[in-house]
């Protein structure tokens, strides 16, 4: 990124406030709750041993440092995710890398733990902190093509600017669909999306980055294929802060289709029975196709997106839940820059608990608890319990062995979300999201997707990381020694 000076109103003025929702049933929501923020405590005042050290920040030309005393604090301090509000003592807005290491320098000498956010949308808010310093990347916009297939991309970008460069290129990297999310978290957690079954995942396509370590070096990932292989997939807010990415393209699709179904007033068998039957015919399409089963209350949505002519077997699932369902809405071919952005979802902070709901090798994995889940789904409004396809170019050996991501051969992702509008009226859909949890637990569904966190994982290491999680450690020994960077499922030394 380019040096230049701002201060602290220009920032806000330059860069605005931007969010956004999840993908596919994430992104839409029946409420529209205003963003609350809430009332400052008393700002937290350096002692007098640090005084000096915070002076020399705040004089910084690569770093404006918003204080909980600073007027712009509070609209900065929050994230996606209202139920999870945090406090941190400091927030660095960098303008560079450099800018970045005099930030972790700083929150070395402070013992401050560090966060960082890019976009901002973690599930349990692991971008923030209470107490500690967040590196704020939201600065960091350029996005530079280096050939015809090859871009770097700076991790505040998010995905809506990132299809507004490369689509009018005819250019695709496999991304998610939810505009406001930032492309860091979004990578270096594995990232997903309607592109991964053709393509692989986004961690995938990243060749190589500039990383500022746990103890303020800046260091470049093709001097170290290890630290490489362990941010493809569990790099966010591990090792250190990823500050300019280059990623591999491919050519983008011509167009784009969707289909959906609904079905209505669902009771538990019959939901089970749809279930059962999209796992079957969901499994056998292409790579080019991606489908998801969203069921939320009484009422199902099956979507399904291609970008390629349409399969055989995409025309028999077509033709046999046009039976199972009570309706279905056939779509037309689109240009996809503006298909896309149906997907982009809520620009505003709401409440959610959002989390992975495992993922499966198929039906087999769920039915065990399938009922008790379908069943408290329907009896609780704003509780959804989706699951989507992976596989195809995922599970891929190639990938495999440059990544940490540790779940290629399960295709597909079961995920919980509960929205509501207010903090009261979430309680019982939290009650019952863990509820469903457990019983998936102990139905013996161990696997989740780190991009999709839950607290209340009790295993996360493993089910984040396999039997790759010792690897991991050993490169946040080498990286960050002293576990500066950390959140609450950050990897340990």
């Amino acid at each position: 990124m380019s040096e230049f000076d701002i201060n602290r109103r220009t920032y806000l003025k330059i860069t605005g406030f931007l969010t956004a929702g999840f993908i596919l049933s994430g992104c839409k929501n029946t409420h529209s709750p205003q963003p609350i923020i809430n009332e400052p405590t008393d700002p937290i005042i350096p002692d007098e041993k640090a005084i000096e050290t915070v002076i020399d920040l705040l004089n910084s030309k690569e770093v404006v440092v918003l204080q909980q005393s600073d007027s712009d604090y509070e609209l900065k301090r929050m994230g996606f995710n209202l139920r999870v509000p945090k406090k941190p003592k400091y927030i660095a807005l960098c303008k560079s890398t450099k800018g970045v290491s005099e930030a972790v320098k700083f929150a070395r000498q402070e013992q401050l733990a560090v966060a960082i956010k890019s976009g901002g949308h973690s599930f349990e808010g692991f971008s923030s902190n209470n107490a500690g310093l967040v590196i704020d990347l939201s600065l960091f916009k350029a996005i530079k093509w280096l050939d015809k297939d090859n871009v770097s991309i700076q991790p505040g970008v998010t995905l809506a600017e990132v299809y507004d460069n490369i689509l009018p290129r005819k250019r695709i990297i496999p991304m998610g669909s939810c505009g406001g999310v930032g492309v860091g978290g979004l990578t270096l957690g594995g990232g997903y999306g309607l592109f991964s079954r053709k393509y692989g995942l986004t961690c995938d396509h990243l060749e190589e980055f500039t990383m500022v370590d746990g103890k303020g070096n800046i260091i470049q990932s093709s001097d170290d294929k290890e630290l490489a292989w362990a941010c493809r997939g569990g790099g966010n807010g591990n090792f250190g802060v990823v500050t300019e990415m280059t990623f591999r393209t491919h050519e983008a699709p011509n167009w784009f289709i969707r289909h959906r179904f609904k079905a209505y007033n669902l009771t538990t068998e019959r939901a089970k029975q749809l279930l059962e039957a999209w796992f079957t015919y969901a499994g056998q399409l292409p790579g080019s196709c991606f489908a998801a089963f969203v069921l939320n209350h009484k009422t199902l949505t099956l979507l399904i997106t291609d970008f390629e002519e349409q399969s055989p077997e995409l025309t028999t699932m077509i033709e046999q839940f046009t039976l199972l369902c009570d309706k279905y809405i056939p779509d037309t071919k689109k240009d996809l820059a503006p298909s896309l952005k149906k997907y982009y979802g809520i620009q505003h902070s709401i409440f959610f608990k959002n989390a992975c709901a495992g993922l499966y090798t198929g039906f087999s994995d769920v039915a065990p608890s399938i009922e008790k889940v379908i069943e408290i789904v329907g009896n609780t409004k704003g509780l959804i319990f989706q699951v989507n396809t992976l596989g195809g170019a995922i599970n891929t050996d190639a990938f495999e062995t440059i990544s940490c991501f540790p779940h290629r051969a399960r295709p597909f992702m079961g995920e919980l979300q509960a929205y509501y509008d207010k903090p009261a009226q979430g309680t019982m859909q939290i009650e019952r999201f863990q509820k469903i949890q457990k019983l998936l637990k102990t139905g013996g569904v161990s696997a989740h997707y780190r991009n999709y966190p839950d607290l209340d994982f009790e295993d996360w290491e493993s089910a984040y990381f396999g039997n790759n999680y010792p690897r991991l450690q050993a490169v946040k020994r080498k990286y960050d020694p002293d576990n500066v960077i950390r959140h609450e499922q950050s990897i340990k030394i």
